[in-house]
């Protein structure tokens, strides 16, 4: 059977076709050409896709059409059960789903909230006890509203772990359980992740009945209009080889713009985004340090391309959806494999060509062979011809003697005869001279004892003297 080539050929409601014709949705995705008739059905689903392929859409709109016999325009709560429960690793990545979903259902009477982390639960708690259909919720703060019985999940239908590696990788696997023992029995649960490993197949087994599995693309693999470039360089070089690609491997060889670059850890992040942004860059970091208000104005500036380069760890940039995102740059090397396949999943979709480019040290080729394992592939490493230096060096700006090599020996102590002659004088024997004027002179010798008889025994004795 071939794919259809619009959305009529779902059976949807004409309300989500008018909501999605207005979003310039036109022509299915693999993802949702699959996806959308086996979620309509009611069965499970395992799908490997990856965020940007489409797949929100790909769950959301059968979901939204399964909701609507019980849609209602009540005021009333009760009237508005939450019906269908959306799991997502992080806020970003929430926030995102939220706003989609809430553009899906905006012609219907159904409703959609968002809750995570970072953020006051007051005004959470307020669209909760108002009534929501759909909820999307990272698995930490969903908690916090139930226990503090702001929501009940004992009228969900369908439930979906959307990006289940990240959640497992971060952790969430004891919450997403507590959340999961809270649900009907009776229920249909969908699960995507963009890598199957071991753990991911094993929550399957255990979180799914019979799934079917949707597959878009070759497990691990990597989207066939994606151009990668590794190079090989030294760890002080890096900043100068990042700034030279920004500046010539733009349009025509002129500068980047809307780049998201990749590190491993929060320092770094800060770090680099301050050098950028000395370099004349307009750079923003993202962080888990950052407040999400800080978090969220960063994004949307780079989503209008008020900030050039984003520099982001790999939790911070989940979510992260832009469909025309150029370029990405991997700055690190990440410690796992998997998360090399989530970053380079944020350039080139939508059909679109996309170019990743890896810095690598000599102390990061473990790392990347493992990369290699997973998507089966074979880089070609080239070196980094780096043109200007990383930082000036010390005798440009400081008269300073160059330091001795931490290896290098201190010369020999010599031991011989001083380089000065000592003078003759401190060398004759001592001869007395000329007593000054007013000297008292010096007592007359005594006689020498006569022989034979005995020179008394010296004593000590006090300053006060010795008693006859």
């Amino acid at each position: 059977m071939s794919d259809p080539k619009d959305f009529t050929h779902f059976g949807l409601d004409p309300l989500i076709l008018s909501a999605i014709t207005e979003m310039g949705y036109a022509t299915p995705t693999p993802i949702q050409a699959k996806a959308i008739p086996v979620v309509m059905k009611g069965l499970d689903v395992m799908g490997a896709a990856q965020t940007g392929t489409g797949k929100t859409a790909g769950f959301a709109l059968p979901i939204i059409q399964k909701l609507l016999p019980h849609a209602s325009a009540s005021m009333s709560p009760a009237r508005h059960p939450v019906r269908a429960l959306i799991l997502a690793p992080t806020r970003e990545l929430a926030d995102q789903t939220a706003d989609n979903v809430k553009k899906y259902v905006a012609k219907t009477p159904l409703r959609c909230a968002v809750v995570y982390g970072g953020v006051d639960m007051d005004p959470q708690t307020a669209a909760l006890r108002s009534g929501v259909e759909i909820l999307v919720a990272t698995p930490g703060r969903l908690l916090d509203h139930l226990q503090q019985k702001n929501t009940s999940l004992s009228q969900v239908q369908i439930v979906v772990l959307d990006e289940a590696d990240r959640m497992l990788d971060m952790g969430f696997l004891p919450d997403i359980s507590r959340i999961l023992n809270l649900l009907p029995k009776e229920r249909q649960s969908l699960m995507f992740s963009a890598t199957f490993s071991e753990e991911i197949k094993k929550l399957a087994a255990n979180f799914l009945h019979d799934p079917q599995l949707i597959e878009v693309a070759r497990r691990n693999a990597i989207a066939d209009n994606m151009t990668q470039e590794v190079f090989k360089l030294h760890e002080s070089e890096k900043v100068a080889a990042l700034l030279e690609l920004l500046s010539t491997r733009g349009p025509d060889g002129g500068r980047l713009t809307q780049v998201l670059v990749f590190v491993n850890a929060k320092i770094e992040c800060r770090r680099l985004a301050r050098q950028l942004q000395k370099a004349g860059i307009n750079a923003d970091a993202i962080h888990g340090d950052k407040t999400q208000d800080e978090r969220m104005k960063a994004l949307e500036g780079f989503k209008t391309d008020t900030i050039e380069v984003l520099v982001a760890t790999d939790v911070a940039a989940r979510g992260l959806d832009i469909v025309e995102l150029p370029v990405v740059i991997n700055y690190d090397v990440p410690f796992a494999a998997e998360d090399y396949i989530h970053r380079i999943g944020r350039t080139g979709r939508a059909g679109m060509s996309g170019l990743t480019i890896m810095l690598m040290t000599g102390s990061e080729e473990r790392a990347v062979a493992a990369i290699e394992k997973l998507t089966k592939q074979k880089f070609e490493i080239r070196t980094f011809d780096v043109k200007q230096p990383t930082r000036p060096e010390r005798s440009e700006h400081r008269d300073r003697p160059v330091r001795r090599d931490a290896f290098e020996r201190r010369p020999e102590r010599a031991y011989g005869p001083p380089a000065q002659p000592i003078d003759d004088f401190f060398s004759k024997p001592y001869e007395p001279g000329a007593a000054p004027a007013g000297a008292v002179p010096a007592p007359a010798a005594q006689p020498a004892s006569a022989p034979g008889k005995e020179k008394p025994a010296r004593v000590a004795a006090l300053l006060s003297g010795i008693k006859r």
